[in-house]
């Protein structure tokens, strides 16, 4: 006889996991980068950042319920993954993630010291790729002009795939590997 088990993403809101949150029934883990979890998180939850994320690290208890959040969704489905790869069955992830939590208005832990936000920065770095960009293209040669497009076309499949390969480098730059909590 086979047995399978069933590998599926559950997905809780933020009205649950904070009623689990105050009963101690869950473990919960931020999967976004470090400089972003220095930035802001939410208490209790301990980081294991995607681009780091080892399964084995992840504790299994029959007490708790481990519970992935990101920003939006996306990276701690992603995680889940992982998770199910290494042979965990069941896995949970917060519905909207750290958006969805502040959007509910439960409490964040803030860091006034953290770097600033990724998004700001991709934002900083795209806007002076672009004008740098523009401004070489008017005054050297129009051939400049193609860094604005491919920057511009970066941007644009950054926002419909919701995954963001500038992003990703920045957050491998050494002031962004602080997680001080």
């Amino acid at each position: 006889m086979t047995t399978y088990h069933i590998r599926k993403l559950q997905t809780i809101d933020a009205q649950t996991l904070q009623q689990l949150l105050k009963q101690q029934t869950v473990t919960l883990i931020d999967v976004r980068e470090p400089s972003e979890y220095a930035g802001e998180h939410i208490p209790n939850a301990t980081l294991m950042s995607l681009s780091k994320f080892d399964p084995r690290k992840v504790p299994q208890t029959q007490d708790t319920q481990v519970v992935l959040y990101c920003r939006s969704g996306n990276r701690s489905t992603m995680a889940a993954q992982k998770l199910f790869d290494a042979g965990f069955t069941e896995v949970t992830h917060l519905n909207g993630g750290m958006t969805a939590w502040k959007a509910a208005g439960y409490p964040t832990k803030i860091s006034q010291n953290a770097p600033i936000s990724l998004i700001r920065q991709v934002q900083i770095v795209a806007g002076s790729l672009v004008v740098t960009g523009t401004v070489l293209g008017a005054f050297v040669s129009p051939w400049f002009l193609i860094l604005s497009g491919f920057v511009g076309s970066g941007l644009m499949f950054a926002g419909i795939t919701d995954t963001c390969a500038l992003g990703m480098l920045l957050a491998k730059l050494p002031y962004n590997q602080r997680s001080s909590a």
